[in-house]
């Protein structure tokens, strides 16, 4: 926020002192446009200006044939509100509604209309708009080291998830809270605000590598909480998960790797193989738990699916 108000500020300086320069007519009225030509991210600082450009050259003409007709009266101003705010709404042009009206107010207060006017308000718009499209294009705060930290904190959440989940496969008297999962999902909210940020602020290349990976964490998020129901159905320490177990504590250091290395898919493989050469359950009881199991499994490979997609394999 401390950036976006120093560059709003030069915005508005630069622009005022640039109109009084080329002495155009209310001078000061690009300041206001500056202000709100100053955005978050480059694309969106772009895609607005020329909209609120767009929008108010199309309110001019609308404003110079209105009162043209009508008379320079207070109520005429209430009828270009009525009619040109819906206007702008349905074709998409709503943000340009207020820079609309300033050039709208300037018509009104001349009371006559010349080409020296038209193109006064046009200059004015594109040097308040454009001096703020410009300074948001020259510097815009890098979001890269907060992604990497973002993608550390990420992975040690899931890798200390895996262990969570293979203590109570272990010891089903273990109980866990589940904090990990709820701090997971609020990091991975901010993550990918951030890597749609840092993928606005590219105009040549698109740099969606970060939008892509905490995507494919998102999906495995869903994944891990389907697993999570499926052990909390395990209420008696099995063979069969304590051998699940093992996958999990290989699973949670092959998250921290940077590359995908089929040890986890490996390892549930062999288990699987192992499952099936093992006795049937006796009771109803290693039944629903064995089932339970089966189901874990089917999420594990979900999980891996996910990551064999997007994270590059070893050597690749």
């Amino acid at each position: 926020m401390g950036i976006r108000v120093i560059k709003t500020a030069l915005a508005v300086i630069l622009s005022i002192y640039i109109a009084q320069y080329l002495g155009l007519s209310s001078p000061l009225s690009t300041g206001l446009l500056a202000i709100m030509g100053v955005e978050v991210t480059k694309k969106r600082g772009i895609a607005l200006s020329l909209q609120r450009i767009a929008a108010s050259v199309f309110a001019l003409l609308f404003s110079v044939a209105l009162f043209w007709t009508l008379g320079y009266q207070v109520w005429v101003i209430g009828l270009y509100v009525l009619t040109l705010y819906p206007l702008l709404s349905r074709l998409k042009l709503k943000d340009g509604i207020v820079s609309s009206s300033v050039v709208m107010f300037h018509v009104f207060a001349a009371k006559t209309v010349t080409l020296e006017l038209i193109v006064n308000e046009v200059l004015l718009l594109v040097i308040g708009l454009g001096t703020a499209t410009l300074i948001n294009i020259v510097y815009m705060p890098k979001e890269h080291t907060q992604l990497v930290q973002y993608r550390k904190q990420v992975e040690e959440l899931f890798s200390r998830i895996f262990i969570e989940l293979s203590r109570h496969l272990r010891d089903n008297t273990y109980v866990w809270s589940g904090r990990e999962l709820l701090e997971a999902e609020e990091l991975l909210h901010k993550a990918v605000d951030a890597a749609r940020r840092q993928s606005d602020n590219r105009l040549i290349f698109e740099g969606a590598e970060w939008t892509v990976y905490f995507y494919m964490r998102e999906r495995q998020l869903e994944a891990i909480g389907r697993m999570t129901e499926h052990v909390a159905r395990v209420y008696q320490t099995l063979p069969h998960g304590e051998l699940l177990a093992t996958v999990f504590e290989t699973l949670s250091e092959d998250v921290l790797m940077p590359h995908y290395t089929g040890r986890t898919e490996r390892h549930l493989f062999e288990l699987e193989q192992s499952f099936k050469g093992m006795a049937l359950p006796l009771t109803r009881e290693e039944f629903e738990i064995r089932a339970a199991l089966l189901q874990l499994v089917e999420e594990l490979k979900v999980y891996l699916n996910v990551a064999k997609k997007e994270k590059r394999p070893v050597g690749v």
